[in-house]
């Protein structure tokens, strides 16, 4: 059993070290070009327009739904309404481009096109909702008040610091590649359970067997349960939803936990409460969860009526890279963890 495991957390490793590299230095490239100022400034306005621009402009962002937090307070100083924050605050940790590049080989091509889409749809939704509020419920907000930095308390020690203390030996290095560094210090502990998890979905439940109580309501509500109160990233989900497809979890069903748990946790909503007020995040969470079930009610659907098998996919994606090249992308994104990287800026002569 702890032989076959290994097997499988090698074999989903191996699958997306490519694809989560390419996304990294994706994300890298738009981090360094799109400060989070530029964006605030951007998105500074009320109505449709407004709310749909935020959630386009927050989808390939590489911010997990904690690092979003100042940045979405940021978009609200600028003078950007209500309904552009929550869509800009749902948008972002939903999908990026790394998670997208590491779903067409986690999930196959159907899901990586799918994923986003339904992202800037519930964001799009949710904010069109929360324009619809009373005045009387004002941002307690004020201009003047410290920014909020991005911390979710105990479940984000580890993995949601989006401003990493770079040695003075990194402080020369390219600002594409201390962002590449960033982004990878972000994710990287979140993403290590969700591939450890994977392989044990993997290993423990056979192929297809929840796929009769794998759909519906019922099982849509439970992802919600789950997806809600935890903290995951966008790309620790992806091996996550991988694993739960595989066991007979239906797309529809799998999409809402992607949309659900990178898009809230405790700590957001909490902090969602206490600056836009109770009932924006009412409406933040009532949106998501809306969205999500009907979304994923409707992936089933058509999926069924044009016959697409999206498990079938994930074999034919996952051998478009050979072997040595996932192998070399796996080595580097070892080798950029931070003790490694340190361990390595100690022995090498400057």
């Amino acid at each position: 059993m702890v032989v076959l495991f290994l097997e499988n957390l090698l074999k989903i490793c191996l699958e997306a070290a490519p694809w989560l590299l390419f996304g990294l230095v994706a994300a890298a490239v738009i981090k360094v070009l799109l400060p989070e100022g530029i964006v605030a400034r951007w998105l500074g306005g009320r109505g449709l327009w407004s709310v749909t621009k935020a959630a386009l402009i927050g989808a390939p962002l590489p911010l997990c739904s904690c690092g979003v937090l100042p940045a979405a307070l940021a978009v609200r100083r600028g003078g950007a309404s209500r309904g552009s924050t929550l869509s800009f605050l749902i948008a972002t940790p939903e999908t990026g481009v790394d998670s997208v590049a590491l779903s067409y080989v986690l999930l196959g091509p159907v899901m990586m096109v799918v994923r986003p889409i339904a992202a800037v749809i519930t964001a799009v939704v949710t904010g069109l909702l929360a324009l619809f509020l009373p005045d009387a419920e004002r941002t307690r907000l004020e201009p003047n008040q410290p920014e909020i930095t991005e911390s979710c308390g105990s479940d984000c020690t580890s993995g949601c610091e989006s401003e990493v203390e770079v040695k003075d030996s990194e402080t020369a290095l390219s600002p594409y590649l201390r962002a590449t560094f960033d982004i990878w210090d972000d994710i990287v502990f979140w993403l290590a359970i969700g591939m450890v998890l994977a392989a044990l979905v993997e290993t423990l439940v056979p192929p297809l067997a929840l796929a009769q109580w794998g759909s519906g309501l019922a099982a849509m509500g439970m992802m919600l349960l789950i997806g809600i109160p935890i903290y995951i990233c966008a790309t620790a989900s992806t091996p996550v939803a991988a694993g739960l497809l595989l066991t007979g979890i239906s797309p529809g069903t799998v999409l809402v936990f992607l949309l659900a748990g990178p898009a809230t946790n405790i700590a957001t909503l909490m902090v969602v409460g206490r600056e836009l007020g109770r009932a924006t995040a009412a409406i933040y969470l009532l949106g998501i969860a809306i969205c999500s079930v009907s979304l994923g009610l409707l992936l089933d659907a058509l999926l069924g009526w044009q016959q697409i098998d999206v498990v079938a996919q994930l074999a034919a994606s996952g051998e478009l890279v050979p072997l040595w090249l996932a192998a070399l992308s796996l080595l580097l994104l070892l080798f950029a963890i931070r003790p490694l990287r340190r361990l390595f800026n100690r022995v090498l002569p400057p």
